[in-house]
């Protein structure tokens, strides 16, 4: 039931020790702002990280030959081992009910010309399933398909940059250039948001193509695939091992080789990174909360001395009648009140603070930090038992005074 005149006697005390509540209370808040700030920056860090794997579909795998470490099978050691089309054919007839889209790419750094504008790209040779894997967005004409791949077209893909550097103001689409000297027609242009500038530098061709001008060879430099979501995190770990097993069969690799093949799950990359960046939230919020701590060790000081200094008048209290409770109560209320007025001022600094960062520390990692509705009631709660804790001593303290011996202080 709300009290007028308690509430009265906690704002005149905390009037009358302005100075030692101002210190106490300045712990608190600091120990919240810490605490905020340092949660928030580190969810901007797994912002960071989330934002770096938005690249790619997070279901997919990809798989890159290396070199056998160990000999094997009369195999030496020091093998070069490379990739061909019935790899990728291998793992679709063996895995097909656990995956999606699959995609050969063959990587090259090439000399591209338009007119009298040229510069050196990166071109891949890819499938048309690709588009799904790298969560490309055409922005003009079409992505590579299935004829192009059957018949060797000599078409391009090119990233919105190239357009842009390349043909200026023109519409690209329906243009030719040259790929080292081989002449392609541009078919579409592509965004990629997720990945920035490095990713719309890139040009897209049919990997059958590639194959056919470069020795005419079968030569793949890796595969990429997403798995179907519905066998979750655990089957995707799975479907990694099986298709590391069996490329390792195929290619005479040891299977304690770990150099031989290499199967990279983003989900799994992700995951990883996402459990270093909760590692290092947890040793902030511990940071935040051992301040915090020393802030409740200051307020409970102050109220063991105003239970000193109020030792005369709460022994009238209880000689007219004050239940030890009632007097318990008023001094836990005291400390909650000092608490959380200190406390929250703390969390709406802390809050300005990162807001205020917005994306400015994005090249230190920190992507829009903030704290969620979640955070903000679990500091809250944190503040209520601070406040508790806090009190509990004095109040104990409080509802001790013996009426008499309260009478005979001076």
């Amino acid at each position: 039931m709300f009290d007028l005149d308690r509430w009265r006697e906690i704002f005149q005390t905390i009037n009358k020790n302005k100075l030692r509540t101002l210190l106490a209370g300045f712990t608190v808040t600091l120990g919240i702002l810490i605490f905020t700030v340092l949660f928030g920056m580190g969810n901007g860090l797994k912002n960071t990280f989330y934002e770096s794997f938005q690249d790619d579909a997070q279901n997919t795998i990809f798989i890159y030959p290396g070199f056998a470490k160990k000999p094997f099978k009369g195999f030496k050691k020091d093998r070069r081992i490379e990739f061909k089309n019935e790899d990728l054919e291998l793992l679709k007839e063996k895995f097909g009910d656990r995956i999606e889209f699959t995609t050969a790419r063959i990587t090259k750094g090439i000399i591209v010309k338009y007119k009298s504008e040229y510069g050196n790209y990166t071109v891949r040779a890819v499938h048309p399933e690709h588009q799904y894997l790298e969560q490309t967005d055409i922005e003009k004409g079409r992505y590579i398909n299935a004829n192009d791949i059957n018949t060797d077209a000599r078409v391009a893909v090119i990233g919105r940059l190239v357009e842009k550097d390349l043909f200026g103001r023109e519409n690209a689409v329906g243009k030719y250039f040259t790929l080292n000297k081989i002449v392609y027609r541009v078919i579409g242009v592509f965004s990629d948001e997720g990945s920035g500038d490095r990713e719309e530098r890139n040009i897209y061709t049919p990997v059958s193509t590639t194959q056919l001008i470069y020795k005419n060879t079968d030569k793949i430099d890796q595969i990429n695939l997403s798995y179907d979501m519905a066998i979750g995190s655990n089957g995707a770990r799975r479907l990694s091992k099986d298709i590391e097993k069996l490329l390792k069969n195929k290619h005479n690799i040891a299977p304690s080789d770990q150099n031989g093949i290499y199967v990279q799950s983003v989900i799994e990359d992700l995951e990883q990174t996402l459990q270093l960046a909760n590692v290092l939230q947890i040793i902030v919020m511990w940071i935040g909360i051992g301040t915090l701590f020393a802030g409740v060790i200051g307020i409970s000081n102050i109220m063991v001395y105003i239970v000193k200094e109020r030792t005369k008048e709460l022994g009238i209290r209880k000689a007219l009648g004050a239940k030890p409770s009632s007097v318990i109560g008023m001094i836990l209320q005291e400390t909650l009140v000092i608490t959380l007025i200190f406390g929250y001022l703390g969390l709406l600094i802390g809050n300005f603070v990162l807001n205020s960062m917005g994306d400015k520390l994005k090249d230190w990692f920190i992507t829009d930090p903030n704290v969620s509705q979640g955070t903000i009631i679990a500091a809250t709660i944190i503040l209520i038992l601070s406040g508790l804790i806090a009190g509990y001593i004095p109040a104990r303290r409080a509802a001790k005074v013996k009426p008499i011996v309260a009478l005979r202080d001076e």
